[in-house]
């Protein structure tokens, strides 16, 4: 790993406190809504606690229309031995298998893991290989690759998988990017603010890559951007535009319930309203709706790394704030359309 500056700092996800987060209950904004969660992790193994199927089935029953998920690669039950090459196959294999069983009626009506993003790293000359066993261990849902990059000489990553400094600079990770456009597949972004630059160069050099940010890009709010989230906006905000003139590239809508933003919520006595997390984030989507489009936005939950300063329902209730102005059929974009087209999911 690259040496980081001596004023660097982590940003551990918070543990989950299921009491602190049932003292902010609402009701349900358009209860109604059909909705494709784009992004959701599952592990069991992290220090801000498990997540498995069964607690993301008990979040997607709490009171939206949740009709279907896409999980994200997070480097859960990679596979113990063999080539470590193959290894984040494992991770695709027990997806799939959570998926199986929530297609069967298992864990509710929701269609849960019904597209899978893994992992494989993006500059290894044997990637096909790689992404054929992705593909035969996906049971028809696998759909594409997330390589981290996001890296900071002021942020000590605690990512599943630490990138090195340059990285979307690397010919040969983007000849991994252009690859995947060459089978059918996505790559999801997720990165920093700081590099967003570094992803443009990328998406001009993949046209034929579906390519989607995560988390809006990442904007930094802690460390040495703390105070200076004005500065920060107006950076985002540039490279942002810029991006949006590649027609390949989507966006995430949310992801900044993270302790690497600035919000800090899970800090407070109270967890937040919809309302406060509402008018904390309008400007960064609506920036991204207005460039993008709602035909390349996308809702997403980012749980269960968001629920450490967040419940669920209240989260979605903020994305619907955020879209209360929205027609009928850009609401249908946001959260659900978009996701469903992007990734590929199955009708029904």
């Amino acid at each position: 790993m690259t040496e980081l500056r001596a004023d660097a700092k982590a940003y551990p996800h918070p543990h989950v406190r299921e009491a602190w987060l049932d003292k902010v209950r609402e009701d349900i904004i358009e209860p109604d809504l059909p909705i494709v969660d784009p992004h959701h992790h599952l592990w069991h193994d992290r220090p801000s606690g498990r997540y498995l199927i069964e607690d993301l089935a008990a979040d997607l029953a709490s009171g939206h229309n949740i009709v279907a998920t896409v999980f994200m690669q997070c480097g859960w039950l990679h596979r113990p031995d063999g080539p470590e090459y193959f290894r984040p196959v494992g991770e695709t294999e027990a997806v799939n298998a959570c998926a199986i069983l929530s297609a069967r009626g298992a864990y509710g009506r929701a269609r849960a893991c019904a597209g899978i993003v893994g992992f494989a790293d993006l500059r290894n000359p044997d990637l096909d290989a790689v992404l054929d066993a992705h593909v035969a261990a996906g049971g028809g849902r696998f759909r594409g690759i997330r390589h981290i990059v996001a890296w900071d000489e002021t942020v000590i990553p605690t990512t599943s998988v630490v990138p090195p400094p340059g990285l979307l600079r690397d010919p040969a990770f983007v000849r991994g990017v252009q690859r995947l456009g060459e089978r059918g597949m996505t790559f999801d972004a997720w990165l920093y603010h700081t590099q967003l630059k570094d992803l443009l160069a990328v998406a001009r050099a993949a046209p034929g890559t579906p390519i989607v940010i995560d988390h809006v890009g990442g904007p930094l709010g802690g460390g040495p951007y703390r105070g200076r989230r004005d500065e920060v906006f107006a950076a985002w905000k540039q490279d942002i535009a810029e991006l949006a003139g590649c027609p390949n590239v989507y966006v995430k809508l949310g992801g900044l319930a993270m302790p690497v933003n600035g919000f800090d919520y899970h800090e407070d006595a109270l967890p937040p309203t919809s309302g406060r997390m509402a008018a904390d984030w309008t400007p960064w989507f609506a920036t991204c709706i207005e460039r993008f489009g709602v035909a390349r936005c996308m809702f997403e939950s980012n749980f269960p790394v968001d629920k450490g300063m967040c419940s669920y329902p209240v989260l979605w209730n903020a994305f619907k704030r955020i879209a209360s102005g929205a027609s009928a059929q850009e609401k249908a974009a946001l959260f659900h359309d978009t996701a469903a087209r992007f990734y590929k999911l199955p009708e029904g």
